[in-house]
């Protein structure tokens, strides 16, 4: 067993947590769906909780246990809210509230309350978060959980952000996606650096050219036993559930195929891949990744602005195509982004409300007094 297995002494605590890094579309799906065939593992369907880190600061102080009730309750309905349900589970907030309250207060923590209290229904020893954009909070995530693990999937970036391009989970420009690529691979280089231990880096592109020697890697880290299970993902129900409810998700009941690493090449211009290289180059030659370009593309702050102002049509026009093409994908992405927005109509109103001495209390750590600039990770 890998040194990463969790303490025998752990067995009364409850599961280890692990946070799959840093950034979506680089084949978590694919790696989560084959790695629950174990047993001793549990990853359910993410909350994607960076979408309500915005929101977090409105509540005021959390050191109040009705303000705390009040965001388990919310964090709740979010999980209820999701796209995929968790299987055999329901939470009471109630039961929440009386397991966190003594402990340091964050959303964060309601969040993996909420994970670790279904890994252990499921009998799991390790429980994995897929929010990769939780990278930005890895260090609360420590502090939290002293032994956490982070499993940082690394994807060539042209593919990668080929495919984000396609999302309407984000941007709808090249530029604007190999932004956030950046700035996701900082968090995830800068966490590996200080926490060398704690972090096991793969690159899709050899889970796409050996299955099973990655998994049995993540395996080892993990401290679970690899299945050869793990190899047919066409005997995985989730995964046969998810592919008929989104096109993002439609290849992942299938075995994946090596030869689509290079569909980018079809689908980016060369002016792109040269934007993607220019941006990404520390990134692909660390994790050897070949240019195609010179990339030495000219990216100026108002090329920025008009490739946002671009991005935002797109993705409205999107919206309107999903409703369109696949509204059973459009309902339940509205029904949670309408969560969402009804949670931040009521807090901005309590908040315009609440004295003014209050408003300065933005977000509160008992443990730390933590203050959290997060609105600009948001992704609705």
């Amino acid at each position: 067993m890998d040194a990463h297995a969790k303490d025998p002494g752990r067995a009364a605590t409850g599961p280890r947590p692990v946070l799959m890094i840093p950034l979506r579309r680089c084949g978590s799906h694919a790696l989560r769906l084959r790695l629950n065939f174990s047993p001793d593992f549990y990853s359910p369907y993410p909350l994607h909780i960076v979408d309500f880190m915005p929101l977090a600061e409105l509540y005021g102080d959390l050191g109040d246990d009705n303000t705390y009730f009040q965001m388990i309750v919310d964090v709740v309905g979010l999980q209820a809210a999701s796209m995929v349900k968790w299987a055999d589970v329901v939470f009471d907030p109630v039961a929440v509230f009386d397991a966190v309250k003594d402990e340091p207060r964050s959303v964060h923590r309601i969040v993996w309350e909420l994970l670790l209290q279904a890994g252990a229904r499921h009998n799991a020893r390790i429980v994995m978060d897929k929010s990769l954009d939780s990278v930005h909070y890895a260090d609360e995530l420590i502090g939290l959980f002293g032994d956490m693990l982070f499993l940082n999937v690394v994807r060539d970036p042209r593919a990668q952000i080929s495919s984000m391009n396609r999302a309407v989970i984000h941007d709808f420009d090249t530029l604007l996606n190999a932004l956030t690529w950046v700035k996701a691979h900082e968090a995830a280089k800068d966490l590996s650096a200080r926490h060398p231990a704690r972090v096991l880096t793969i690159r899709y592109e050899d889970f796409l050219a050996n299955q099973e020697a990655v998994l049995r890697n993540i395996c080892r880290f993990f401290g679970i036993e690899f299945l050869p299970a793990m190899l047919d993902i066409a005997q995985s129900r989730e995964a046969q559930q998810i592919s008929g409810l989104s096109a993002l998700w439609e290849s992942n009941c299938y075995a994946p195929i090596a030869a689509n690493a290079d569909k980018f090449k079809q689908a980016l211009s060369m002016e792109e891949i040269e934007i993607i290289e220019t941006l990404t180059r520390e990134y692909m030659d660390r994790y050897g990744y070949e240019r195609m370009t010179r990339a030495k593309a000219k990216i100026t702050p108002g090329i920025v602005i008009a490739a946002r102002e671009r991005s935002e049509a797109l993705k409205q026009k999107a919206w309107a195509d999903l409703a369109q093409n696949n509204f059973r994908d459009y309902a339940l992405r509205r029904m949670r982004a309408d969560y969402i927005q009804m949670l931040r109509a009521r807090l901005t109103a309590a908040a315009a409300a609440r004295p003014a001495k209050d408003k300065d209390s933005m977000y509160i750590d008992v443990a730390s007094a933590a203050v959290y600039d997060s609105a600009e990770r948001a992704r609705l």
